[in-house]
């Protein structure tokens, strides 16, 4: 397997293929890419070279961050650009605006040709093949020999779920142009998302993927190939910020379906992100306002998506990171071992270590402004009125263009995707199995807080019948909950019993992670390790004041408040 995995992939000799006219959008992206790429040059060098001052400063700007940056880096990229970057902090000042102009416009070029994507409808095909066996082979070790020969879908098909308006979603991808804004727990959410986009018939998109993913073989292959475009976190520039933003604007003007991860990064805690980083998010919005400026009236559809794992695959290094940085010197890593772990899991090291299983909830549309979408695509208001979405972006009867204004909506849209993000997550059976474990580490440790209370490990249990009275009643309020439309419930957690959802989800554990998460001992289920179990736990911290029974309400408001601290 390591052999196999070094070697680069290459896609067999094909004939090029030659989009058809129903085809999704970003088939044609290929024969764009070159104009877009001058688009998005061109508009960033217009912004910021509308003076003198503006050119010295965004150029002195850019060669900063990147001599920082390469000094840090002593590699074969500092080694090569350290001397350009260096040689223009000190000409700059003495540059007329011809040569400011030139020098900008070289770089935003360079920038923009570093971030545009590919797409290879080839590729595409491929993955309708390939995805399904190497998804099986993680959700299920057993199946991997099997999975990497056969390529027969059906156990991946029961595995990952998708719910949602997906029907309604096929037809508004037909209207306008679809941006999905799922949570983001792993690095394996744009694979899975992906190729339930695929099976469900709706549209592949274009999506911004970190650069350091491109440095695995096969994710890189098919990143490169299906429309990601490249997002290099290490460079701190604004002129960067404003290519990345000015890319994603041009892809959906357009008509590029696309997809951003509001929350930025992975949610190391696994809490339901609710502070949402819009940056990208925001373009749509400046996206759909251009085009009707232009008189291009193709709406522009945010679905809120949430992606929900049994089994999360970097569970072990991202709530370590996050309690190193929730607690700074308070948090003691006491295991040598897990100090060293990597930020990122290598996806492929795992394959034989993992068991999971995943729902994929698709929620109803808003257009940019938050408001609903019905099926025909029309914005309807809060009253149920039908409404024209092209007024929010009127002034004095006329289409602008504007920022501050913009800056506003998108905040709005922002609290809107926020909220739909509680009421569509999807919980897991193992959520609800470590909620109810670490409810009773929390009763059974008053007084303490969360740090010290994570030293109790394989210190507290709770009787084996008590823990599964309690899951039922959780559940319970879990799924009356649901038919509020407050959250939703797994497929597994709904129709099996507490008995078989205890008992699944310490194998779950038992079967990927390093640590033992909680074990039986005669009678009783130990909390074997509270740092896991809060990990899992946090996905019902929004709702766990609701599903606790009254002699544990106190007990459920110290859980909501550890986090918020």
């Amino acid at each position: 397997m390591k052999n196999f995995l070094q070697r680069p992939l290459r896609l067999p000799r094909l004939r090029p293929y030659v989009p058809e006219p129903d085809d999704p959008p970003i088939f044609w992206f290929n024969s764009e890419r070159d104009e877009i790429v001058r688009e998005v040059v061109r508009r960033v060098v217009e912004h910021r070279s509308k003076s003198s001052g503006q050119m010295e400063y965004t150029l002195n700007e850019v060669a900063f961050h990147e001599v920082e940056r390469l000094e840090k880096q002593k590699d074969s990229e500092s080694r090569e650009s350290l001397g350009k970057w260096r040689g223009l902090l000190r000409r700059v000042s003495r540059m007329n605006d011809d040569e400011r102009r030139d020098a900008l416009r070289e770089i935003a070029l360079n920038m923009a040709k570093d971030v545009a994507g590919n797409f290879d409808p080839r590729v595409y095909a491929f993955a309708g093949h390939a995805v399904p066996r190497l998804l099986t082979a993680v959700m299920k070790p057993a199946s991997l020999p099997l999975a990497l020969v056969s390529g027969a879908p059906e156990a991946l098909d029961k595995m990952l779920i998708t719910e949602g308006c997906i029907p309604k979603l096929r037809r508004l991808a037909q209207i306008g142009t679809l941006i999905f804004v799922p949570t983001h727990s792993s690095n394996l959410d744009s694979v899975a998302l992906g190729y339930a986009l695929m099976r469900e018939g709706l549209p592949p998109v274009s999506y911004g993927a970190g650069k350091n993913l491109f440095t695995n073989p096969i994710i890189s292959f098919f990143m490169h190939n299906l429309g990601a475009y490249r997002l290099d976190r290490r460079i701190k520039a604004t002129l960067y910020k404003d290519v990345l933003k000015t890319y994603s604007t041009v892809m959906i003007e357009r008509g590029y379906h696309s997809l951003f991860f509001p929350g930025g990064t992975r949610s190391r805690s696994n809490l339901i992100e609710t502070h949402l980083k819009l940056g990208l998010a925001g373009t749509g919005i400046e996206a759909f306002a251009r085009n009707q400026a232009r008189g291009v009236k193709r709406p522009v559809f945010f679905v809120p998506t949430t992606i929900n794992y049994a089994l999360v695959l970097e569970a072990e290094t991202l709530i370590e990171d996050h309690l190193k940085e929730h607690g700074k010197a308070r948090y003691i890593i006491e295991d040598d071992e897990f100090s060293q772990i990597d930020r990122w899991i290598d996806f492929f090291r795992r394959l034989t270590a993992l068991a999971s299983a995943c729902v994929i909830r698709f929620g109803e549309p808003v257009d940019p402004f938050g408001n609903d979408i019905d099926d025909d695509g029309r914005s309807i208001s809060p009253n149920g009125q039908v409404i024209d979405p092209s007024t929010y972006v009127m002034t004095r009867g006329e289409v602008k263009v504007d920022g501050g204004r913009d800056a506003a909506y998108t905040k709005e849209l922002g609290e809107t995707i926020a909220k739909r993000f509680l009421s569509d997550t999807v919980i897991m059976s193992s959520q609800l199995v470590a909620h109810v474990l670490f409810r009773a580490l929390v009763k059974a440790t008053p007084g303490v807080d969360l740090f010290g209370r994570l030293r109790y490990r394989g210190e507290v249990s709770m009787p084996i019948d008590d823990l599964y009275r309690e899951i039922g009643e959780a559940r319970d309020a879990l799924i009356a909950l649901e038919q509020q439309g407050q959250v939703r419930v797994s497929p597994s957690l709904r129709n099996e019993t507490p008995e078989y959802l205890v008992d699944r989800s310490i194998a779950f554990w038992d079967g990927y992670h390093t640590r033992i998460v909680a074990r039986r001992s005669g009678t009783d289920m130990v909390a074997e390790d509270p740092t896991l179990l809060l990990y899992y736990q946090n996905r019902l911290v929004p709702y766990a004041q609701r599903i606790a029974p009254a002699d544990l309400h106190d007990v459920a408001t110290e859980i909501v408040r550890m986090e918020r601290r």
